[in-house]
């Protein structure tokens, strides 16, 4: 079958923390001397340290934060500082509050191209106010918000309900997402093809393809490489930011 709908993660694939706003409070807050640069050199070693946690998606972002800052030099005697510090700026705005300013033109595309176009996100019932806030729902048919529905990646069931809603088969659809144990196992016990977004090269290795920005899947699909077989190495990687 031939490619009909494309479906994508949120958080780090569509979103992205605010590591300006983020580190400013923080530092404030705990008087440790933090760059929104360090915060986005420690994020994917953070993501991969706790990529096969075990417990919620919740209770793995919570994990993910607390390890961001500790590997940014923030003690851990300052937990709680953080953490509160978090929960407030998370209040007045989401913490994933930045996009990269090709990927709304790049979905445009997408939609252009006659594909449909939907999210599937493990969140905290907000990703779809997220989305509103960075001009991006419009691109979407819908969001599937684990906290919502009440399962989450890696459940294959969570894709499913995206899939019925859209009436595609799986082998219809693709996933894009940013996390290979959470979005590339999901998605592929649901039976859809993946692309695992890989800013900086590190992710090569794996048996997927990967691509550096949403821009590149999209460069992907339209150059018709969405039904060539996932190899892993170099070749596979298109698009590649280096740090």
């Amino acid at each position: 079958m031939s490619l009909r709908a494309i479906l994508f993660d949120a958080g780090n694939t569509l979103l992205f923390l605010d590591y300006p706003r983020l580190a400013t409070a923080v530092a404030r807050a705990t008087g440790v001397n933090l760059t929104a640069d360090l915060l986005a050199e420690k994020g994917e070693e953070a993501a991969a340290m706790l990529e096969r946690s075990d417990g919620t998606d919740r209770e793995r972002a919570s994990r993910f934060l607390e390890t961001l800052f500790r590997l940014g030099g923030v003690p851990a005697e300052q937990n709680e500082i953080v953490r509160t510090t978090l929960l407030e700026l998370h209040r007045v705005r989401h913490l994933w509050g930045r996009v990269d300013p090709t990927t709304g033109p790049a979905l445009e595309r997408l939609a252009g191209a006659g594909y449909r176009l939907g999210v599937v996100s493990n969140s905290d019932g907000r990703a779809e106010e997220a989305l509103i806030a960075l001009d991006l729902r419009r691109h979407f048919e819908f969001v599937v918000d684990s906290h919502l529905v009440g399962v989450e990646k890696p459940d294959p069931r969570i894709f499913g309900l995206a899939l019925e809603r859209m009436g595609v088969a799986p082998s219809e659809a693709l996933y894009v997402g940013d996390l290979y144990e959470i979005d590339v196992v999901g998605a592929r016990r649901a039976g859809l093809d993946v692309i695992l977004l890989d800013p900086r090269g590190r992710q090569r290795h794996r048996d997927v393809r990967t691509a550096a920005s949403i821009a590149d899947v999209v460069a992907m699909v339209l150059s018709g490489h969405q039904a060539a077989s996932p190899q892993a190495g170099p070749a596979n990687q298109i698009g590649e930011r280096r740090p």
